[in-house]
């Protein structure tokens, strides 16, 4: 997160517009969660401080609730673990397991 920003695409075709981006940023004046949407693209945005503190910290989750036109959209952000049966390489880019080191 050290650079504000992680995303990721799914292409539903070959067409470049038959796609979606899903984003997590940080924000230094970010103050609760907020949700950033435009063309094929939904971000998350947090403050820097949770950023921070989430990452480097034994916490799993972040949470928050919007406002909305149909009412209240609650939102969760949460680590992806490595598997325990998977490589190191197929780990790579996730959260070392709690639970590493456990029998299953």
């Amino acid at each position: 997160m050290e650079k504000g920003r992680i995303a990721e695409t799914i292409h539903f075709g070959v067409d470049d517009t038959a796609r979606l981006t899903y984003a997590l940023e940080h924000a230094e004046q970010a103050q609760t969660i907020a949700v950033r949407h435009g063309t094929q693209e939904i971000a998350v945005v947090i403050s820097l401080r949770d950023a921070l503190r989430w990452s480097s910290t034994t916490e799993i989750g972040l949470y928050g609730e919007l406002a909305t036109t149909d009412g209240r959209l609650s939102v969760a952000i949460e680590k992806d673990f490595a598997c325990l049966d998977k490589s190191d390489e197929e780990n790579a880019d996730r959260f070392q397991n709690p639970s590493k080191g456990e029998t299953c």
